[in-house]
Protein backbone atom coordinates (compact mmCIF):
# COMPACT_ATOMS: atom_id res chain seq x y z
CA UNK A 1 0.00 0.00 0.00
CA UNK A 2 1.31 3.34 -0.83
CA UNK A 3 2.15 5.44 2.34
CA UNK A 4 0.02 9.07 2.42
CA UNK A 5 2.40 11.65 1.25
CA UNK A 6 1.87 14.81 3.99
CA UNK A 7 1.34 18.14 1.74
CA UNK A 8 2.42 21.69 2.83
CA UNK A 9 -1.17 21.98 4.75
CA UNK A 10 -0.47 18.85 6.60
CA UNK A 11 2.24 19.82 8.26
CA UNK A 12 1.86 23.71 9.16
CA UNK A 13 -1.65 22.44 10.49
CA UNK A 14 0.09 20.07 12.60
CA UNK A 15 2.84 22.03 13.44
CA UNK A 16 0.29 25.18 14.43
CA UNK A 17 -1.29 22.88 16.29
CA UNK A 18 0.99 21.85 18.57
CA UNK A 19 2.88 24.76 18.88
CA UNK A 20 -0.58 26.33 19.81
CA UNK A 21 -1.22 23.52 22.14
CA UNK A 22 2.21 23.53 24.45
CA UNK A 23 1.83 27.09 24.13
CA UNK A 24 -1.80 26.74 25.86
CA UNK A 25 -0.71 24.53 28.42
CA UNK A 26 2.39 26.32 29.92
CA UNK A 27 0.18 29.64 30.07
CA UNK A 28 -2.89 27.08 31.65
CA UNK A 29 -0.74 25.70 34.46
CA UNK A 30 1.51 29.15 34.93
CA UNK A 31 -2.10 30.71 35.49
CA UNK A 32 -2.63 28.02 38.26
CA UNK A 33 0.35 28.39 39.69
CA UNK A 34 -0.73 31.84 39.62
CA UNK A 35 -3.54 31.49 41.59
CA UNK A 36 -2.13 28.84 43.83
CA UNK A 37 0.64 31.35 44.89
CA UNK A 38 -1.92 34.25 45.05
CA UNK A 39 -4.09 31.84 48.16
CA UNK A 40 -1.79 30.02 49.67
CA UNK A 41 1.48 32.62 49.62
CA UNK A 42 5.03 30.48 50.94
CA UNK A 43 5.50 32.79 54.00
CA UNK A 44 8.88 30.19 54.77
CA UNK A 45 10.34 32.08 51.28
CA UNK A 46 11.36 35.38 53.66
CA UNK A 47 10.46 37.59 50.53
CA UNK A 48 7.49 38.75 48.85
CA UNK A 49 6.61 37.17 45.46
CA UNK A 50 4.15 38.52 43.66
CA UNK A 51 1.60 36.90 41.82
CA UNK A 52 0.01 39.65 39.75
CA UNK A 53 2.96 40.13 37.91
CA UNK A 54 3.11 37.24 35.23
CA UNK A 55 -1.46 36.48 35.68
CA UNK A 56 -1.51 39.56 32.57
CA UNK A 57 0.19 37.83 30.50
CA UNK A 58 -0.56 34.08 30.76
CA UNK A 59 -4.04 35.56 30.43
CA UNK A 60 -2.92 37.43 27.17
CA UNK A 61 -1.29 33.83 26.12
CA UNK A 62 -4.19 31.60 27.12
CA UNK A 63 -6.98 33.66 24.82
CA UNK A 64 -4.77 33.60 22.09
CA UNK A 65 -3.31 30.23 21.93
CA UNK A 66 -5.81 28.10 23.25
CA UNK A 67 -8.77 28.77 20.81
CA UNK A 68 -6.16 28.90 17.69
CA UNK A 69 -5.65 25.17 19.03
CA UNK A 70 -8.83 24.19 18.93
CA UNK A 71 -9.82 25.90 15.83
CA UNK A 72 -6.81 24.46 13.92
CA UNK A 73 -8.15 20.86 15.50
CA UNK A 74 -10.98 21.28 14.48
CA UNK A 75 -9.72 21.97 10.56
CA UNK A 76 -8.00 18.84 10.83
CA UNK A 77 -10.64 16.66 11.60
CA UNK A 78 -13.02 18.02 8.88
CA UNK A 79 -9.89 17.31 6.20
CA UNK A 80 -9.71 13.76 8.17
CA UNK A 81 -13.16 13.31 7.53
CA UNK A 82 -13.64 14.13 3.86
CA UNK A 83 -10.08 11.82 2.87
CA UNK A 84 -9.50 9.64 5.75
CA UNK A 85 -6.24 8.72 3.96
CA UNK A 86 -4.87 12.14 5.94
CA UNK A 87 -4.89 9.99 9.40
CA UNK A 88 -1.52 8.42 8.19
CA UNK A 89 0.88 11.21 7.01
CA UNK A 90 3.74 10.81 8.90
CA UNK A 91 3.05 14.49 10.11
CA UNK A 92 0.33 13.89 12.17
CA UNK A 93 2.16 10.49 13.52
CA UNK A 94 5.60 12.21 14.76
CA UNK A 95 3.12 15.16 16.51
CA UNK A 96 1.00 12.45 18.09
CA UNK A 97 3.87 10.51 19.92
CA UNK A 98 5.94 13.58 20.20
CA UNK A 99 2.79 14.69 22.60
CA UNK A 100 2.76 11.42 23.67
CA UNK A 101 6.45 11.50 24.74
CA UNK A 102 6.43 15.01 26.40
CA UNK A 103 2.94 13.96 28.40
CA UNK A 104 5.06 10.93 29.95
CA UNK A 105 7.88 12.67 30.49
CA UNK A 106 6.59 15.18 32.56
CA UNK A 107 4.15 12.79 34.42
CA UNK A 108 7.67 11.24 35.50
CA UNK A 109 9.46 14.62 36.72
CA UNK A 110 6.22 15.47 38.25
CA UNK A 111 6.21 12.43 40.43
CA UNK A 112 10.13 12.62 41.01
CA UNK A 113 9.42 16.18 42.15
CA UNK A 114 7.00 15.15 44.85
CA UNK A 115 8.89 12.33 45.72
CA UNK A 116 12.17 13.93 45.94
CA UNK A 117 10.70 16.29 48.56
CA UNK A 118 9.33 13.37 50.47
CA UNK A 119 11.95 10.99 50.94
CA UNK A 120 14.49 14.50 51.79
CA UNK A 121 11.98 15.58 54.69
CA UNK A 122 10.90 18.81 53.35
CA UNK A 123 7.06 20.07 54.38
CA UNK A 124 4.87 19.02 51.39
CA UNK A 125 2.72 22.15 51.70
CA UNK A 126 -0.84 22.40 50.25
CA UNK A 127 0.21 24.80 47.62
CA UNK A 128 3.16 22.25 46.93
CA UNK A 129 0.98 19.36 46.79
CA UNK A 130 -1.97 21.15 44.80
CA UNK A 131 0.83 22.46 42.03
CA UNK A 132 1.94 18.82 41.72
CA UNK A 133 -1.88 17.62 41.53
CA UNK A 134 -2.81 20.05 38.90
CA UNK A 135 0.53 19.06 36.59
CA UNK A 136 -0.64 15.59 36.95
CA UNK A 137 -4.11 15.73 35.89
CA UNK A 138 -3.72 18.08 32.73
CA UNK A 139 -0.55 15.98 31.57
CA UNK A 140 -2.48 12.77 32.06
CA UNK A 141 -5.39 14.33 30.49
CA UNK A 142 -3.38 15.19 27.49
CA UNK A 143 -1.62 11.75 27.39
CA UNK A 144 -4.75 9.71 27.37
CA UNK A 145 -6.57 12.62 24.71
CA UNK A 146 -3.48 11.73 22.36
CA UNK A 147 -3.54 8.00 22.61
CA UNK A 148 -7.22 7.65 21.77
CA UNK A 149 -6.35 9.95 19.18
CA UNK A 150 -3.55 7.75 17.60
CA UNK A 151 -5.76 5.07 17.82
CA UNK A 152 -8.58 6.69 16.17
CA UNK A 153 -11.05 6.75 18.90
CA UNK A 154 -11.83 10.63 17.98
CA UNK A 155 -12.35 10.06 13.80
CA UNK A 156 -15.07 7.33 15.30
CA UNK A 157 -16.43 8.94 17.40
CA UNK A 158 -16.56 12.58 16.37
CA UNK A 159 -19.51 13.66 18.52
CA UNK A 160 -17.33 12.81 21.93
CA UNK A 161 -14.78 14.87 20.33
CA UNK A 162 -16.96 17.78 19.77
CA UNK A 163 -17.80 17.27 23.66
CA UNK A 164 -14.12 17.78 24.83
CA UNK A 165 -13.28 20.94 22.39
CA UNK A 166 -16.36 22.20 24.37
CA UNK A 167 -15.10 21.39 27.65
CA UNK A 168 -11.97 22.20 27.28
CA UNK A 169 -13.02 25.85 25.67
CA UNK A 170 -15.57 26.38 29.05
CA UNK A 171 -12.05 25.32 31.67
CA UNK A 172 -10.15 27.65 29.55
CA UNK A 173 -12.71 30.56 30.01
CA UNK A 174 -13.38 29.99 33.47
CA UNK A 175 -9.52 30.11 34.58
CA UNK A 176 -9.17 33.51 32.14
CA UNK A 177 -12.61 34.72 34.39
CA UNK A 178 -10.81 34.13 37.50
CA UNK A 179 -8.13 36.02 36.82
CA UNK A 180 -10.13 38.83 36.09
CA UNK A 181 -11.37 38.47 39.87
CA UNK A 182 -7.62 38.75 40.99
CA UNK A 183 -6.27 41.17 39.08
CA UNK A 184 -9.63 43.10 38.16
CA UNK A 185 -10.47 44.63 35.04
CA UNK A 186 -8.44 46.60 32.72
CA UNK A 187 -9.39 50.11 34.35
CA UNK A 188 -8.73 48.42 37.60
CA UNK A 189 -5.35 47.16 36.97
CA UNK A 190 -4.40 50.49 35.70
CA UNK A 191 -5.16 52.75 38.66
CA UNK A 192 -3.40 49.97 40.39
CA UNK A 193 -0.39 50.25 38.26
CA UNK A 194 -0.78 54.15 38.60
CA UNK A 195 -0.47 53.77 42.58
CA UNK A 196 2.49 51.41 42.60
CA UNK A 197 3.79 53.89 40.83
CA UNK A 198 2.62 56.51 43.21
CA UNK A 199 4.55 54.85 46.31
CA UNK A 200 7.32 53.81 44.27
CA UNK A 201 7.86 57.39 43.58
CA UNK A 202 7.11 58.68 47.26
CA UNK A 203 9.63 55.78 48.29
CA UNK A 204 11.85 57.91 46.02
CA UNK A 205 10.62 60.98 47.61
CA UNK A 206 11.70 59.77 51.21
CA UNK A 207 14.90 58.68 50.54
CA UNK A 208 15.97 61.73 48.78
CA UNK A 209 14.97 63.81 52.08
CA UNK A 210 17.31 61.47 53.82
CA UNK A 211 19.95 61.92 51.90
CA UNK A 212 19.42 65.72 52.30
CA UNK A 213 19.88 65.73 55.71
CA UNK A 214 22.63 63.66 55.77
CA UNK A 215 24.63 65.82 53.79
CA UNK A 216 23.02 69.53 54.97
CA UNK A 217 22.31 68.24 58.59
CA UNK A 218 18.71 69.99 58.15
CA UNK A 219 15.58 68.72 55.88
CA UNK A 220 14.38 70.99 52.94
CA UNK A 221 11.65 73.45 53.35
CA UNK A 222 10.64 72.41 50.08
CA UNK A 223 10.58 69.58 47.10
CA UNK A 224 12.25 71.82 45.57
CA UNK A 225 15.52 71.86 47.39
CA UNK A 226 15.65 68.06 46.28
CA UNK A 227 16.40 68.86 42.76
CA UNK A 228 20.08 68.38 41.97
CA UNK A 229 20.90 68.82 38.18
CA UNK A 230 24.48 67.58 38.24
CA UNK A 231 23.48 63.87 39.36
CA UNK A 232 20.42 64.72 37.35
CA UNK A 233 17.56 64.18 39.97
CA UNK A 234 14.43 66.22 39.44
CA UNK A 235 11.32 64.72 41.85
CA UNK A 236 8.93 62.47 40.16
CA UNK A 237 5.63 64.32 40.11
CA UNK A 238 2.04 62.36 40.18
CA UNK A 239 2.06 59.61 37.08
CA UNK A 240 -1.94 60.89 36.09
CA UNK A 241 -2.42 64.72 37.07
CA UNK A 242 1.19 65.79 36.70
CA UNK A 243 0.69 67.40 40.03
CA UNK A 244 3.56 67.76 42.96
CA UNK A 245 3.86 65.30 45.56
CA UNK A 246 2.61 67.40 49.08
CA UNK A 247 5.68 67.64 51.22
CA UNK A 248 5.77 68.99 54.65
CA UNK A 249 8.41 69.09 56.91
CA UNK A 250 7.68 69.06 60.99
CA UNK A 251 9.07 69.03 64.17
CA UNK A 252 12.56 67.87 64.43
CA UNK A 253 13.70 65.64 61.73
CA UNK A 254 9.82 64.71 61.16
CA UNK A 255 8.22 64.87 58.02
CA UNK A 256 5.15 64.00 55.62
CA UNK A 257 4.43 63.08 52.41
CA UNK A 258 1.10 62.85 50.70
CA UNK A 259 -0.32 61.55 47.85
CA UNK A 260 -3.77 61.11 46.18
CA UNK A 261 -4.36 57.23 45.19
CA UNK A 262 -7.09 55.35 43.16
CA UNK A 263 -7.29 51.83 45.02
CA UNK A 264 -6.70 50.76 48.74
CA UNK A 265 -3.46 48.91 49.27
CA UNK A 266 -2.11 47.22 52.57
CA UNK A 267 1.76 47.00 53.11
CA UNK A 268 0.97 43.61 54.36
CA UNK A 269 3.94 41.62 52.94
CA UNK A 270 2.72 38.08 54.07
CA UNK A 271 0.14 37.87 51.16
CA UNK A 272 -2.40 37.17 53.08
CA UNK A 273 -4.51 39.77 52.90
CA UNK A 274 -5.83 42.27 50.36
CA UNK A 275 -3.94 43.78 47.44
CA UNK A 276 -0.60 43.98 48.16
CA UNK A 277 1.52 47.27 47.77
CA UNK A 278 4.19 46.43 44.88
CA UNK A 279 7.03 49.04 45.00
CA UNK A 280 10.31 48.29 43.98
CA UNK A 281 11.18 44.21 45.73
CA UNK A 282 11.04 46.00 49.48
CA UNK A 283 9.08 48.11 51.99
CA UNK A 284 10.79 50.82 53.71
CA UNK A 285 7.82 51.49 56.08
CA UNK A 286 4.29 51.24 56.32
CA UNK A 287 3.01 52.56 52.51
CA UNK A 288 -0.81 51.22 53.34
CA UNK A 289 -3.16 53.56 51.37
CA UNK A 290 -7.07 54.89 50.93
CA UNK A 291 -8.94 55.34 47.79
CA UNK A 292 -8.14 59.17 48.31
CA UNK A 293 -5.52 61.46 49.99
CA UNK A 294 -3.27 59.29 52.11
CA UNK A 295 -0.26 60.80 54.24
CA UNK A 296 2.40 59.36 55.46
CA UNK A 297 4.97 60.78 58.35
CA UNK A 298 8.25 59.60 58.76
CA UNK A 299 10.97 60.50 61.32
CA UNK A 300 14.30 60.39 60.64
CA UNK A 301 16.96 58.38 63.35
CA UNK A 302 20.32 60.31 63.61
CA UNK A 303 22.14 57.13 64.94
CA UNK A 304 20.70 54.95 62.05
CA UNK A 305 21.35 58.01 59.44
CA UNK A 306 23.82 59.90 60.53
CA UNK A 307 25.37 62.65 58.81
CA UNK A 308 27.96 62.09 56.70
CA UNK A 309 29.70 65.59 56.62
CA UNK A 310 30.07 65.88 60.33
CA UNK A 311 31.21 69.21 62.00
CA UNK A 312 34.45 69.38 63.08
CA UNK A 313 35.18 69.18 67.44
CA UNK A 314 36.42 72.38 68.78
CA UNK A 315 38.99 71.35 71.73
Amino acid sequence: MEQTKATPKDFFLWMGAMVSLYASIVAFLSLLFSYINHAMPDTALGYYTDPYASIAYEMASLIVFAPLFLILMRVIRRDIARDTTRNEVWVRRWALFLTLFIAGLTIAIDLIVLLTAFLSGEALTAAFLLKVLVVLLVAGAGFLHFMADLRGYWTKNARYARYINWAVGALVVVSILAGFFIVGTPAEARKTRLDNQRISDLQTIQWQVVNYWQQKERLPVALADLDDPIAGYTNPRDPQSGEMYVYRPGQGLSFTLCAVFETEGTADWSGAEAMPVRAYGTIEGDWAHGAGETCYTRTIDPERYPATNPKPVMY
